[in-house]
């Protein structure tokens, strides 16, 4: 186990508009805004495509039409991100996995952030899983 202990800091609200790509967007900002490590709180709203990576699958697929976002969770940091994505079609059939870059909001997306001081969330190669992963340090707030 890594463990890093940080402190709740600035909370942060964002509203992608239709088109916006989330996760072009949430690393952008993360950029722009130089935050270290970050986590999501809440999200709601309605993507008109989604694209999620399921588990042990090396592909996403491509979900289509009024999806509903019922649930959007992970970790954030100018460093990368780790993020899942759930959400619901017409019909109410939940999909749910890793979300990848082609998720792109049809009406609108409020998203809350926590950001966490004292903390990075550094990525880094994991030989054991073959994946980057979370290295969670302590800085200097």
């Amino acid at each position: 186990m890594m463990h890093a202990a940080g402190r709740p800091y600035r909370v942060h609200t964002l509203r992608m508009l239709p088109g916006d790509d989330v996760r072009l967007s949430l690393q952008s900002w993360c950029e722009q805004n130089g935050i270290e490590a970050a986590a999501i709180v809440s999200a709601v709203g309605s993507l008109s495509h989604a694209r999620i990576r399921f588990g042990g699958k090396q592909d996403g697929a491509l979900v289509e039409g009024d999806l509903e976002v019922c649930a959007l969770s992970g970790t954030l940091s100018k460093h990368g991100m780790h993020v899942h994505l759930a959400v619901a079609d017409g019909d109410g059939r939940m999909t749910g996995g890793h979300m990848l870059q082609g998720c792109l909001v049809r009406t609108t997306l409020e998203v809350v952030i926590q950001e966490i001081g004292g903390v990075r969330f550094a990525r880094r190669p994991d030989e054991r899983t073959g994946y980057d992963e979370l290295f969670p340090e302590e800085i200097k707030p």
